[in-house]
């Protein structure tokens, strides 16, 4: 191995379950990379918290294992993280804060999914703040200013002692680094930033409630804020280095929301041996599929898409606005649909017995069902709205519940192949809902980055492809996540000049999955009836209001 071919990065990402490390080539190849679970406390409806303790830990042990996997002969230029857009909480002596109901120490996360601040998010969005336009028209309660209203307004204490409120990205680099900086990009799109204008919108915050942070100078929000990949402070600290048993001083750039990090390890890839220049990349679009789905997609000028949150200046390539569509649960809703039929036991037992997952006994049974012909018609008479989480893109609705129509008196492990099946293409409806909102807006969408745990699945490829009518890639480094959050660091370590060009070095296109001409009727028959459900559930509350 010669001095260059020991040249590595190292991209973090601490997704919903578990922090996971990879160690890369300058090239993008994956040399070695480790994964470990992380808690979550669930302890009353709508309230998911985790502990940046046992998130950290989680982190060190699997940057520890992916370099041990790598070889230890390797040569690490930088590193880079990304995380789930989480509200960590911490005191004056970065110690963690309680932000549990019942005050149960070392929970300090309200998780991304976390729906305490309905209200708050409702009372901001009435409104009608200017700011709101960069956020698709309405806040979510998934975002940051909702979480610390409601911490304001129900944890005083907290609220009080309170020294830094990071996004969990943030807080990671700063337990890497020592600095405190925030990132561009969670701070543009969860925060209301204002990355166009580089500052923070006072006058906003104050009308909101939240007038402390202003009167404070938003020191517990973030006084620098800096575009990704950018090195911070004097690189790896001392502590943080001997607990990833690497030396001190490594580069660690600021980093990136796990969805974003996807985005760059998949968005810039040369395809068909050309690497996209500004028009081509106006037709593409980043599917980052797993416990939720996120859609990614960036143009030169700001677009203002309803229900689609953004324009965000740099949020993920610099100098490009972003989009980003979402949907708040799929790779969880489709494990809800299974979990909870009654035929689930059954075929859980079948799936252990072949060494296989569940999902692979499904697709099994479908194919048995359909006999050769595509499976996509087995579900012409069951129907599924998919927002038994609310609806995050583009309705931006989260009262919103799911349907189903079409149940028939029996729950056999066809049944619920079936339903499976009819969920799956529900979330691929509401992906292709997310893209005609795009396009009408100014996006000219006809080609699908795919990366993340869904993409793995075949069917949801296939039913993705065919629902939208839209050219499925795949990344030839199925870990694209990871790979993103690498980027980031082999910027911050100097082996790029920026993001775009080390997108272009270190990404590249796998396989390609065509739409299937002859089932677009079948499928636009289907999405009417995906719209008429939504139409229909809004027609039963009114009906229930009177």
């Amino acid at each position: 191995m010669n001095s260059l071919d020991k040249d590595c990065v190292i991209g973090i990402d601490v997704g919903t379950g578990s922090a996971r490390a990879g160690v890369f080539s300058l090239g993008g190849a994956m040399r070695g990379s480790a994964v470990r679970p992380i808690r979550t406390w669930r302890p009353r409806a709508d309230f998911i918290q985790q502990s940046s303790a046992d998130i950290w830990a989680a982190v060190c042990d699997a940057v520890r294992a992916a370099v041990a996997a790598a070889g230890h002969d390797i040569t690490v230029r930088g590193i880079g993280f990304d995380a789930t857009c989480s509200l960590v909480v911490l005191d004056a002596k970065a110690a963690p804060l309680s932000v549990d109901p019942d005050g149960t120490p070392e929970q300090d996360i309200i998780l991304w999914a976390d729906h305490r601040a309905l209200a708050q998010a409702d009372a901001i969005n009435a409104g009608e703040h200017d700011v709101l336009r960069y956020v698709g028209g309405r806040i979510s309660l998934e975002m940051q200013m909702p979480k610390l209203l409601w911490l304001r307004e129900h944890a005083p204490e907290t609220w009080r002692r309170a020294a830094h409120f990071f996004d969990l990205p943030d807080y990671l680099t700063f337990r890497a680094t020592g600095d405190a900086s925030r990132s561009l990009c969670s701070t543009v799109c969860k925060w209301t930033y204002r990355g166009h204008e580089n500052q923070w919108d006072e006058a906003f915050i104050r009308a909101i409630g939240l007038g402390d942070l202003a009167d404070e100078g938003f020191a517990r929000i973030g006084t620098t804020i800096l575009p990704i990949g950018t090195p911070l402070g004097r690189g790896l600290s001392r502590d943080a280095a001997a607990a990833f048993g690497l030396p001190a001083g490594i580069a660690v750039g600021t980093s990136a929301i796990d969805a974003h990090a996807g985005g760059i390890g998949v968005i810039g890839a040369a395809f068909d041996g050309v690497s996209p220049d500004d028009a081509a990349l106006r037709t593409r679009l980043a599917l980052i599929g797993g416990t939720s789905s996120c859609h990614m997609a960036v143009t030169r000028d700001a677009a203002f898409v309803p229900g689609v949150w953004g324009p965000y200046f740099s949020a993920m390539i610099p100098g490009f606005w972003l989009n980003e569509g979402g949907q708040s649960a799929t790779g969880a809703l489709i494990d809800h649909v299974i979990g909870t039929h009654a035929a689930y036991p059954a075929l859980a037992e079948q799936a252990g017995a072949r060494g296989q997952t569940v999902y692979r006994v499904l697709n099994d049974i479908l194919e048995g069902l359909a006999g050769g012909a595509a499976l996509a018609p087995l579900t012409a008479d069951l129907h599924v709205l998919a927002d038994f989480n609310g609806n995050r893109s583009p309705r931006a609705d989260a009262t919103l519940r799911g349907m189903i129509s079409g149940l028939a008196l029996s729950a056999t492990p066809e049944d619920c192949a079936r339903l499976y099946l009819a969920t799956i293409q529900a979330v691929a409806y509401g992906t292709r809902h997310i893209i005609e909102t795009m396009n009408d807006s100014g996006y000219a969408i006809d080609t699908i980055f795919a990366t993340g745990g869904g993409t793995k699945n075949p069917v949801f490829l296939r039913e993705h492809a065919d629902a939208t009518g839209c050219r499925i890639v795949l990344p030839a480094e199925q870990e694209a996540v990871l790979l993103g959050a690498a980027i980031l660091g082999a910027v911050a370590g100097g082996a790029y000049p920026d993001v775009r060009s080390a997108m272009g070095a270190m990404s590249r296109s796998g396989e390609a999955i065509a739409p299937d001409a002859a089932l677009r009727s079948y499928h636009d028959r289907k999405y009417r009836v995906f719209r008429k459900l939504h139409d229909d559930q809004m027609s039963y509350r009114a009906l229930m209001d009177r």
